[in-house]
C-alpha cells in the first residue's frame, strides 16, 4: 500500500494513478481517507497534549507540596484527565482502523513503462525468443501424451484427492524433479540465498504479503486453525521480514524457495482439461528480492531475464508480455508474464510472472532498512518472479518435445538431472 504520507503530499498522482488503473470509483475513497487522516492526527496531537499535561500536572503537584501551597485544582484537573486521554485513544484506534482499511484499497503508483488498459487483451509482447515448431504429424495434448505413456495418473488422484490433483510416475517426476534441480542450480551460481519456507501460514501474516479478501476465495484453510496453504512460496519468503529492519548494506537480499503451491482456483473446461495446466496442487521455484529503492528497476530487469534464461536453456519458444495497467495487481509498480508456446493450443501460455512492488508490500508488512550514515530508516523494494512453475513447464516440454513415435525427448539441459536419460518412453512398470 502507499504510504499515508506519500497520499497526502501526491493527491493529483494518486487520483491519476486510479483512473489509469480504471479505478475511477476509488477517487472518492481517497477524499475520504484524507478526512480520516487529519482527524486522526488531530487526535494524536491532542491525545499528545493532555498526556503532556498529565505528566506536567505531576511536577506542578510536586512543587507546591514543597512549597506547602493548595494542591487541590491540580487534583481535579488531575482526576479527570484520564477519562479524556481514554476517550481520545479509543477514537485513535477507530480512526486507525479505518484510515488503513481505505488505504489498502488505494493501488500502487505504476510505472510509465506500463501500458495503459482495460484487461489482458491490452498486455502488449515486449520480446520473443526462438522459433515455433512446425510438426508433420499429429499432435496430442500433454495431458494425453503422459497419460498414453502411463506416466500420469489423473484418475486415481481424482479418487483419493478430487479433481485438480495429480500422481506423476517414473520418467515424469523425474522430469518435474530435474526443473527443480535445473532452476535451483542457475541461481545458486547466480549468488541467491535458497530459502526452504513453511507450506502454511496465519492470517495476519497473508493479509500483509496480499489483499486477504481477494486471496481467501483462492487458498486453502486449516479447518479450526488459523493457517492457510501457501498459494506461493514468496508469501511465506516475504513474511520472514515483517516488523524488521534491515542493515542497508545487506540489501539487495536475493532469494530463491522452493514450495508445493495450492490454490482453489482450476482449468476452465475445454481442449485440456485432464491435464497440469492448471491444478490444486504444483511445484515452484520463486525469485524473491528486498533492495534499496534506487536498486528495484535493475533488479526488476535481472530476476525477468534470470527466468528468459531458464527458459531459453530448456530451448523453447517463449515471449513476454508487459502487463497492462488494468490487468495488474494494485500492489504492483510495473509486471511482466513469460510465455512458453502451447504446440496443442497454438498459443502461448503463462510460465512465470515477474513484479515490481516497489514499496507497497514492505509499506504492508512494515519491512525497513536502515541507512549507512545516520541510521535513517525508510521503507525498501521488495520484488518477487517465478524463476519456474514445473506444471507449465512440463505442458511446454512434452508439447514441444514429443516425437512422431510418441515419446517424449529430454532437454538436454535437463539430461544430467535425469541420470543421462535422452528419451521418455511408455513405463511399463505399472
Amino acid at each position: 500500500m502507499l504510504e499515508m504520507k506519500f497520499i497526502r503530499e501526491n493527491t493529483v498522482l494518486v487520483k491519476e494513478n486510479l483512473k489509469k488503473k480504471f479505478q475511477e470509483h476509488k477517487i472518492s475513497s481517497v477524499d475520504d481517507l484524507l478526512k480520516l487522516d487529519e482527524e486522526l492526527r488531530e487526535n494524536i496531537q491532542q491525545a499528545n497534549e493532555l498526556k503532556h499535561r498529565r505528566n506536567k500536572i505531576t511536577d506542578e503537584i510536586s512543587i507546591r507540596k514543597a512549597k506547602e501551597e493548595k494542591i487541590d485544582d491540580l487534583l481535579k484537573e488531575a482526576k479527570e484527565l484520564p477519562a479524556k486521554i481514554d476517550v481520545l485513544d479509543k477514537r485513535q484506534k477507530e480512526l486507525l482502523e479505518k484510515v488503513l482499511e481505505i488505504q489498502k484499497t488505494i493501488p500502487n503508483i505504476i510505472s510509465d513503462k506500463t501500458p495503459i488498459g482495460k484487461d489482458s487483451s491490452e498486455n502488449i509482447e515486449v520480446k520473443r525468443f526462438g522459433d515455433i515448431p512446425k510438426f508433420d504429424f499429429p499432435l496430442l495434448s500433454h495431458g494425453e501424451l503422459a497419460e498414453k505413456l502411463n506416466l500420469l495418473d489423473l484418475d486415481a488422484a481424482r479418487e483419493n484427492s478430487g479433481k485438480g490433483f495429480y500422481y506423476m510416475k517414473g520418467d515424469l517426476a523425474l522430469l518435474n524433479q530435474a526443473l527443480i534441480r535445473y532452476a535451483q542450480d542457475f541461481l545458486a551460481k547466480k549468488g541467491y540465498t535458497y530459502i526452504l519456507p513453511p507450506f502454511m501460514l496465519n492470517r495476519k501474516a497473508v493479509d500483509g504479503v496480499v489483499d486477504f479478501d481477494f486471496f481467501k476465495n483462492m487458498v486453502y484453510k486449516i479447518e479450526n486453525e488459523d493457517l492457510y496453504m501457501i498459494g506461493t512460496s514468496e508469501h511465506p519468503v516475504i513474511s520472514l521480514f515483517i516488523d524488521k529492519t534491515i542493515d542497508e548494506e545487506k540489501l539487495p537480499i536475493k532469494m530463491y524457495s522452493f514450495s508445493a503451491c495450492f490454490r482453489k482456483e482450476i482449468g476452465s473446461h475445454g481442449l485440456d482439461e485432464r491435464g497440469l495446466f492448471r491444478l490444486h496442487q504444483f511445484d515452484k521455484v520463486e525469485q524473491v528480492v528486498l533492495c534499496r529503492p534506487e536498486d528495484s528497476e535493475k533488479i526488476y530487469e535481472e530476476i525477468l531475464q534470470n527466468t528468459i534464461d531458464i527458459f531459453r536453456g530448456l530451448e523453447l519458444p517463449i515471449r513476454v508480455l508487459e502487463i497492462c495497467s488494468g490487468d495488474m495487481g494494485d500492489l504492483k509498480y510495473r509486471s511482466c508474464d513469460v510465455e512458453a508456446w502451447s504446440p496443442r493450443r497454438n498459443e502461448f501460455i503463462e510460465v512465470g510472472s515477474c513484479s515490481n512492488m516497489t514499496a507497497a508490500q514492505a509499506t504492508r508488512l512494515n519491512i525497513k532498512a536502515k541507512s549507512r550514515k545516520g541510521n535513517e530508516k525508510y521503507t525498501l523494494h521488495t520484488l518477487n518472479n517465478t524463476a519456474i512453475a514445473t506444471s507449465r513447464a512440463l505442458v511446454a516440454i512434452l508439447e514441444n518435445y514429443q516425437t512422431r513415435e510418441g515419446t517424449i525427448k529430454v532437454p538436454k539441459v535437463l539430461q544430467p538431472y535425469m541420470y543421462g536419460k535422452t528419451e521418455i518412453k511408455k513405463n511399463d512398470v505399472f
